[in-house]
């Protein structure tokens, strides 16, 4: 755990707040925390219980994991109806009903379409119409039925698979807020990956947590900044998971309705009240573009969002409801983009 001092001394108080940060690998990405507190052992204290969530979390939604529900899902779905517990039912209920409402652009369902497109083994290739075919009769989210009543999970088709991860990192981030806050703690800022943050009350003295949104083409250059307070922030983008064939970029970003890569987008950044929704919406509103997904935020209650369309060397942005502000250049920011991972050329 790493210390830092800044400052923080309020009226009446004896001992100024400082900023302590704590960091591990979780759910394939890097979850930190910045939480603000008096002393130490309160920050340990607090640290503990949010990385033995997220830990539980990932026990319980990960498909990397045989002794996971949701693997047991997987295996046993196509088969007979599964009862599973609330938690993870609740989860898979969500996610349908953002496949609902995103027209099928969100679909936790596409991991046969990611297979055939070599995003699952990080070569990247082109598949074969017969390939693709296979897939997408293997996808589709209204293939998943549930019975509230019985707490059951059934697919209609037998190669359906759920994979959770697009919205399973956002629920975790909202979990351990949760946590932080049942610790007594309100300064924190929960970061998942760079990709899904969480900004819970602001710093001392400040008057919320800066920050920054890269240019998909060159980190180092900023499109634009926010300061966030109590709300969560997603990016997704096409410049992290790719492979290029005969000069043409395919990401990893997949329309489920197409059976392809999203092409035009390069990234999209959203805010929402809650990082399951800023999680699973960041990705559908990247595939829907900007006006389908103007159309979708609009029923999401505060959000805000950001389309930056065309190419790395000629972009254009395109906003929904977007909150910029100037930054303080004093202060601390923090960086909201995707994982950098390029994949090997297909053949």
């Amino acid at each position: 755990m790493n210390k830092m001092r800044e400052q923080s001394a309020g009226a009446g108080e004896t001992k100024a707040a400082e900023l302590f940060v704590h960091s591990g690998h979780a759910m394939g990405t890097l979850f930190t925390i910045y939480l603000y507190a008096h002393e130490q052992e309160l920050a340990e204290v607090a640290f503990e219980a949010a990385f033995q969530e997220i830990e539980r979390i990932e026990e319980a939604l990960s498909n990397y994991r045989a002794s996971s529900e949701l693997s047991r899902i997987n295996r046993l779905a196509a088969r007979q109806e599964v009862t599973t517990d609330p938690e993870v039912f609740s989860l898979i209920v969500a996610s349908l009903e953002f496949s609902r409402r995103s027209g099928g652009a969100f679909d936790a369902t596409v991991g046969p379409l990611m297979r055939a497109w070599g995003f699952f083994n990080g070569e990247g290739r082109y598949p074969t119409e017969g390939e693709l075919h296979h897939a997408r009769e293997n996808v589709g989210w209204e293939k998943v039925q549930l019975d509230v009543a019985a707490r059951t999970v059934h697919f209609s088709a037998a190669g359906i698979e759920l994979d959770l991860g697009a919205i399973g990192k956002g629920y975790a981030v909202d979990r351990v807020v949760q946590v932080l806050r049942e610790a007594g703690a309100a300064a924190a800022l929960v970061d998942a990956g760079s990709s899904t943050i969480y900004a819970m009350d602001p710093p001392p003295g400040k008057n919320g947590w800066t920050v920054r949104i890269p240019n998909p083409a060159d980190r180092s250059q900023m499109v634009t900044t926010v300061t966030l307070q109590n709300v969560s922030l997603s990016t997704s983008g096409t410049t992290e998971k790719f492979f290029e064939l005969e000069g043409r970029r395919y990401s990893h970003v997949m329309d489920p309705r197409r059976g392809r890569p999203v092409h035009g987008v390069l990234q999209t950044t959203l805010v929402a009240a809650d990082a399951t929704t800023s999680d699973a919406l960041s990705n559908a509103i990247f595939v829907m573009g900007p006006e389908a997904g103007k159309k979708l935020l609009a029923t999401v209650p505060d959000s805000w969002g950001l389309w930056i369309l065309g190419e790395p060397g000629a972009q254009r942005l395109v906003e929904w409801n977007w909150q910029h502000t100037a930054g303080d250049a004093t202060s601390e920011q923090y960086v909201a983009a995707p994982q950098k991972e390029r994949l090997n050329e297909g053949t």
